[in-house]
């Protein structure tokens, strides 16, 4: 297991409150040893005006993940901060309606740096969209 911290469902949901995640609807649904998984609705509040989910909500869904997954694995949690460094996405696939399910797994959790690969699939199991962040550990 990876995590310093245990994820528990209902507590990330709650840090989420009054902020983008829940405005656009993101879910966090499953926990594993090495993973998570959030779900968020492709509707009027993540879709573009062509009515295709928005390449910014992806972006949105894999920065959410990757940074929930780093502050987890912080040693110091009280001491120690995640920032984004770089954020990439690959849109794969357009989606218009429904779910997408984002899964983050650990590429590398180093000292100062992790990186993550965020899987991005549509109800069907399709990938739609493929990200990698990096982030940065601070002292708070």
């Amino acid at each position: 297991m990876i995590w310093k911290a245990k994820p528990d469902i209902e507590m990330l949901q709650k840090l989420s409150a009054d902020t983008m995640v829940e405005h656009i609807g993101i879910e966090f649904t499953e926990a594993g040893d090495d993973y998570l998984i959030a779900k968020m609705p492709v509707d009027h509040r993540t879709v573009q005006p062509m009515r295709l989910l928005h390449g910014g909500a992806n972006v949105t869904l894999a920065e959410t993940l990757g940074s929930v997954a780093s502050t987890l694995c912080l040693e110091n949690f009280g001491k120690q901060a995640v920032v984004g460094l770089e954020i990439n996405a690959n849109h794969l696939k357009a989606v218009k309606s429904g779910f997408v399910f984002g899964k983050v797994y650990p590429v590398r959790i180093g000292r100062t740096i992790h990186v993550w690969q965020i899987d991005i699939s549509d109800e069907n199991g399709q990938l739609t969209c493929v990200s990698r962040l990096t982030v940065a550990v601070i002292d708070r």
